[in-house]
């Protein structure tokens, strides 16, 4: 039996602040620390042994990996980052309070904003300092490739060409293997492998740092897919994200 377990990285500062954090490079907060070494625990405790990590180009995954690896005295073993498994691109809402946001537009555009399959926040100015193509970590990639905002079918369009080519295949060399990343590139994997409707996407929240393990048969078809973990505390998490967009 194959296993990929995707995590979602510890809160964050702005996470904490409920602020859109998107391509912005905030780090952990000390809640986001500890979520992560919980996160190291429960894999350790459940006898995961991971071959190979993937990440995104973001501080908060990958110390959020860093310190899933270290608890499971994992650290040596090879990690490949991409700049496709970042956050979404939430354009000009990067910085800005989502429940402020909504008392402004109203929950449902915020909605819309946060969730929508084909809806893509005003994007930043290209000379904006905040534009990634001012970002030394981006210098080889097109600005074509570089957006300045996305709506998640943006995201879904260059994650899961990374799935498919990148990450799936490392299961041929390796029986587990764990993708630390950001809530909506690893929705994008999820859609993906559940077969997600645009609509039913929508719904979807991921609680930060509580592994989500995907189990493939040697052939390479999904069999089961689950969360370690509390169930009641999982739930309240998701909640929890739920209701950021919120007055």
């Amino acid at each position: 039996m194959k296993k990929v377990v995707l995590l979602r990285h510890g809160e964050s500062t702005w996470n904490k602040e409920n602020r859109f954090t998107g391509w912005t490079d905030v780090d952990l907060s000390p809640t986001g620390v500890q979520e992560a070494i919980s996160a190291g625990k429960i894999l350790k405790e459940n006898g995961f042994v991971f071959g190979k990590a993937f990440t995104s180009y973001l501080k908060r995954a990958v110390k959020t990996l860093n310190q899933v690896l270290d608890v499971m005295d994992l650290d040596w073993i090879p990690v490949e980052k991409s700049w496709r498994l970042n956050e979404k691109h939430y354009g000009m809402l990067q910085g800005l309070n989502k429940a402020e946001t909504a008392a402004k537009y109203g929950e449902d555009q915020v909605l819309v904003w946060r969730r929508s399959y084909d809806i893509a926040p005003n994007p930043l100015a290209i000379d904006e300092d905040r534009s990634p193509r001012k970002d030394i970590r981006y210098n080889e990639l097109t600005n074509s490739e570089l957006p300045l905002t996305e709506a998640l079918i943006d995201t879904v369009n260059r994650i899961v060409p990374y799935w498919q080519c990148s990450i799936f295949p490392t299961l041929q060399q390796y029986d587990q293997i764990i993708v630390a990343a950001h809530g909506n590139s690893l929705r994008g994997i999820i859609k993906y492998l559940k077969g997600i409707s645009d609509k039913d996407i929508i719904s979807l929240n991921l609680p930060t740092a509580v592994p989500y393990v995907f189990e493939f048969d040697d052939a390479g078809k999904l069999v089961k897919d689950y969360f370690l973990g509390d169930a009641d505390e999982i739930n309240k998490k998701m909640n929890a994200v739920a209701n950021q967009g919120k007055k």
